[in-house]
């Protein structure tokens, strides 16, 4: 059947209706203290992987190819997510935003709060790399279905013409999430390096238990958003969205793909290959590239509503049209910057990669991914889409860089180039895509 791409004046209305301003505060910030402990589980995985994992869990290989490992371990959780979104978006298609986030926030708590209990390689032999990547896989799966119903259960309660703001105020959760996780890490690393890897690394994991109590009390108290309510009345929900997507919309679908592959590449580099980079290629302290992701991060909650607030005045084209340009334009200044060993210099690179390459696309995204898709679809399209473009790039975005790290005996130059391809990519994506800010929907 042929793509409709979903025109969007034929699509049911994204407008809330008239929910009231208080309920959507509630609506709003409960979302981001939600994806905050999300993103928390999922990205102290990350900063683990750099860290400890590939010494723990991998440590019968060189410096090298064990990293190469743990980064392979890393992008199991991303092609979790797809399937993710393929679950949590089928229910929640039929059944409710509401109640598929209770369920993804307990699944990553507790796949996360079982990592910091593993025992490690030297304890059980291969089972603990084994463990290490099944529960890697339960992490995977529940960050695959809490990102699109987080987004949903605001952009469906607010008001057409603010979509694109307060959709980037739930993805102030990542950064936050980031700044979480590698506080976590940071205050462990006071530790002795013995210590630390001992026992210290496990708290971050741990720790995780008391803010998922913490999210899903407050997810509970959450009310059904009014788009959804709308579907159920009209008995419109779909029997299989995920191959109505698939079958119907395929080129919306790749379109929401291509949107999302430049954006997790970068933030990928910068977060979690860089850890590995500066402190094993360049011989610096953890400490120095932890701090940078650090302030890059808390410029972010200033940038990411920016970006959002940008987006509804001049649309969401220009501004991904923008950040796909600055991310062709320093993906080589990058490691140069990186190169020179400046912790000043690595600091305010970090901070400009991550606001730039990063958050224009992940603050104006959460809207325009929603967008795209009817809201008898919306859930399991704005999932798949994010995920499989996440599992993609993202995934295997540090594998990758580390095995080009590699190949050119240390140079960084192929790793420009792969950011410049996925850049290209979603620029295609960008054009193509039809253009949602401001447009009436009813």
């Amino acid at each position: 059947m042929a793509d409709t791409a979903l025109p969007l004046e034929a699509s049911p209305a994204l407008d809330a209706g008239p929910v009231p301003v208080a309920d959507r505060r509630q609506i709003v910030w409960s979302s981001v203290i939600g994806t905050t402990v999300e993103w928390y589980d999922f990205l102290i995985y990350g900063t683990a992987t750099a860290l400890v994992f590939n010494k723990l869990f991998f440590p019968s290989f060189d410096p090298l190819v064990g990293t190469i490992a743990a980064f392979g371990s890393y992008a199991v959780g991303f092609l979790a997510r797809p399937l993710g979104g393929v679950i949590f978006g089928h229910f929640g298609d039929k059944i409710g935003r509401k109640a598929m986030l209770s369920l993804t926030i307990i699944i990553m708590g507790l796949g996360t709060f079982l990592i910091g209990c593993l025992p490690t390689y030297a304890q059980i032999g291969i089972w603990a790399p084994i463990l290490l990547v099944a529960l890697r896989l339960v992490q995977g799966i529940g960050i695959g279905g809490e990102w699109g119903g987080a987004v949903l259960m605001v952009v469906e309660s607010v008001p057409a013409e603010r979509r694109g703001y307060f959709g980037s105020i739930v993805q102030l959760g990542y950064p936050l999430g980031v700044i979480a996780s590698i506080g976590a890490f940071a205050l462990c690393g006071f530790l002795p390096e013995a210590d630390f890897l001992a026992w210290g690394w496990r708290i971050p994991f741990l720790a995780s238990a008391l803010l998922v109590g913490l999210g899903l009390f407050i997810r509970l108290r959450l009310h059904e958003t009014p788009a959804f309510q709308r579907v159920k009345r009209r008995s419109a929900v779909a029997r299989l969205p995920v191959m109505e997507i698939l079958t119907e919309h395929p080129r919306t679908f790749l379109k929401a793909v291509g949107l999302k592959v430049s954006e997790i590449a970068y933030v990928s580099v910068v977060t979690v290959f860089s850890i590995s980079y500066v402190t094993g290629q360049l011989g610096l302290s953890r400490s120095i590239i932890l701090n940078g992701i650090l302030v890059a991060a808390v410029i972010e909650l200033f940038t990411l509503p920016a970006f959002g607030w940008l987006s509804d005045r001049y649309g969401r084209r220009t501004l991904f049209v923008a950040a796909c340009l600055f991310s062709i334009a320093f993906a080589f200044p990058l490691f140069t910057l990186l190169d020179t060993r400046d912790p000043t210099i690595i600091t305010l690179t970090v901070a400009v990669a991550l606001s730039f390459g990063q958050g224009i696309m992940f603050g104006t995204g959460a809207a325009w991914m929603s967008e795209l898709f009817d809201a008898r679809l919306r859930y399991s399209g704005a999932s798949l889409g994010f995920q499989v473009g996440a599992a993609l790039s993202g995934g295997f975005t540090p594998l990758i860089a580390a095995a080009l790290l590699g190949w050119s005996s240390g140079a960084t130059w192929p790793i420009s180039v792969y950011l410049i391809a996925l850049a290209c990519i979603t620029l295609t994506a960008t054009l193509l895509a039809p253009e949602t800010a401001r447009k009436p929907i009813d």
